[in-house]
């Protein structure tokens, strides 16, 4: 794939999930829990499938686990820890960072307005180039979780969708490594167009899966 700093590509960034953790999940009210757990897997899983390094970060995690679907995939990775709001204060986490060498971040958390947004603004401030996944995080209320998207949006982020990013990083159909498990992921987490795609094969005879 050619490299381009306009867009995200599977080498030129890093993905961090900040906080998807049950509590901080029970009180989002921008958009449903579904939603979010949605989205967030996707976001986590388009990462897996383009072999993109990943963060998981936690707060307080012996009163709150991260979110199952999203730790299942990848199992053996310890969430860094924390006490602190802003996870760019926590050295692990920019040691992390810097030592995947990647100028560009991903980065999508519960809440948008505190957890997402300290990180966010702290990393621009740093001089990394920052993409949110707007679909993936959520606050404590509708106004909240906008205010703080326009608030990163001015300081310079950029926002993207769970499926953008699915889509951003696929690119080219040609690539026939990742095409299969990125049109599985979209039937699986039943998209828009999964659903169309299991019409389109309804309609053909094909087995789930197959194109």
């Amino acid at each position: 794939m050619s490299k381009d700093d306009t867009l995200l590509t599977p080498d030129n960034h890093a993905l961090i999930m900040i906080d998807h953790q049950y509590l901080q999940l029970l009180s989002v009210r921008s958009h449903t829990v579904e939603e979010v757990v949605s989205n967030a897997v996707i976001t986590a899983r388009t990462a897996k499938i383009f072999d993109v390094p990943t963060l998981f970060t936690t707060a307080f995690a012996e009163r709150q686990e991260l979110i199952k679907e999203i730790q299942a995939i990848d199992p053996e990775q310890v969430p860094i820890d924390r006490t602190g709001l802003n996870s760019w204060d926590d050295q692990r986490v920019v040691d992390w960072v810097e030592a995947t060498g990647k100028k560009k971040l991903v980065m999508a958390g519960l809440w948008t307005e505190v957890c997402l947004a300290m990180p966010v603004l702290s990393s621009l401030a740093a001089g990394y180039e920052v993409y949110i996944v707007t679909d993936a995080s959520g606050g404590s209320s509708p106004e909240a979780h906008e205010r703080a998207v326009q608030r990163m949006i001015q300081a310079g982020t950029r926002p993207i969708t769970s499926l953008a990013y699915l889509s951003e990083l696929q690119r080219d159909w040609k690539y026939e490594s990742t095409a299969t498990d990125v049109v599985n992921l979209a039937v699986e987490m039943g998209t828009a167009s999964g659903h169309g795609l299991r019409w389109v094969w309804q309609l053909q005879g094909l087995k789930e899966g197959t194109r």
